[in-house]
């Protein structure tokens, strides 16, 4: 009798062992069926690879949370961190413009500063502070300089989703693609000085159309997700410590993006000095002021030519570090400290 009982017992186990074994493999039939790529990894070339869509993954729900909050407040900043935020605790970025009016497409736009990457590359050095800086730090630069605001606590909840939309945005980026997606790509420049009316021509046929003639920008028929074409210069643009304040930087942008929508980095539509000159010329209208602009770049040597505002590690006028000619400043620091300047 007791080994009966002894046999039933383990007759149980193996039933109840049967049971569970069958439940996972019904559960791994419906997950797989569901969602095959939790199983199955796409092995797809350099070449095949494509950024993701964030606005219809969005759209569908196909987001991790902390994403899809991260991707709210690059492409509708000023509703969620701006002046429009219901939250006045919230007011961090000082104008209405939004992350995504720069960084195209929502960031993955390359030649427009694109985050696809960008989190692999940091910390990093930054000469404009001078040491080592987080990706933290670097929002937190856009917030204070191109969002004429304050930076955000780099522990908010805000911070992180931003970084998690950043990384999620990188995701399987093939190391052959890196580089298509770094920064702006470089433009030959011309050694002659802005030529404001040249530029005030391509504006008025470029560029006004979308921007408006005097700057000012566009907002969307719902004006609570801001701008659909930003401002360029006047009070709600970004402030003179930005970098998109330097025409060297502006033209190397705008070689690669514009006009929206008819120019890439690949077949841009402006030719090298035209995008310099109208680039200088956007950049010779008024713009929110930066405070303490003075302490950037403590180490003067590391500072762009084309830096606007003082001081400098050199004697060449300040407008000329404005509007150019900028190679006489470049073979001054090749010269004098052996630094190759591009910027």
């Amino acid at each position: 009798m007791k080994n009966f009982h002894h046999l039933a017992n383990l007759l149980a186990r193996l039933f109840t062992l049967v049971l569970l074994l069958l439940a996972v493999v019904i559960v791994g039939v419906y997950l797989y069926g569901s969602h095959p790529s939790w199983f199955i990894k796409n092995e797809i070339s350099a070449a095949e690879w494509a950024p993701k869509e964030p606005k219809s993954l969005f759209e569908s729900g196909n987001m991790p949370a902390d994403v899809a909050y991260g991707f709210q407040l690059i492409s509708e900043t000023s509703s969620f961190i701006g002046p429009m935020a219901a939250d006045d605790q919230m007011h961090y970025a000082g104008n209405n413009l939004a992350c995504a009016n720069c960084h195209l497409q929502n960031g993955t736009q390359a030649g427009s500063g694109s985050w696809i990457g960008v989190t692999d590359r940091f910390p990093q050095f930054r000469s404009r502070s001078n040491s080592q800086g987080t990706i933290e730090d670097r929002i937190n630069g856009c917030m204070a300089r191109s969002m004429n605001g304050e930076p955000l606590p780099v522990d908010s909840k805000e911070m992180k989703a931003i970084v998690s939309y950043m990384e999620w945005l990188g995701e399987d980026l093939p190391e052959e693609r890196v580089k298509e997606f770094k920064g702006f790509p470089k433009i030959q420049l011309p050694e002659v000085a802005v030529d404001f009316e040249k530029g005030k021509a391509l504006y008025g046929q470029e560029c006004a159309v979308c921007h408006g003639e005097n700057g000012q920008g566009q907002k969307f028929k719902d004006v609570t997700k801001g701008y659909q074409y930003p401002p360029l210069w006047g009070p709600d643009s970004f402030n003179d410590g930005a970098g998109m304040h330097r025409v060297i930087t502006a033209a190397e942008f705008i070689k690669s993006n514009m006009p929206f929508g008819q120019a890439t980095w690949e077949n841009p539509k402006l030719t090298d000095e035209e995008a310099y000159h109208l680039a200088g010329y956007i950049n010779s209208f008024s713009r929110p002021h930066k405070a303490n602009l003075e302490k950037d770049f403590p180490d003067r040597k590391l500072k762009p030519v084309s830096t606007p505002y003082g001081p400098w590690a050199d004697n060449f006028p300040a407008e000329q570090h404005q509007f150019g000619p900028f190679q006489p400043i470049m073979e001054f620091y090749k010269k004098q400290y052996d630094l190759n300047k591009t910027k």
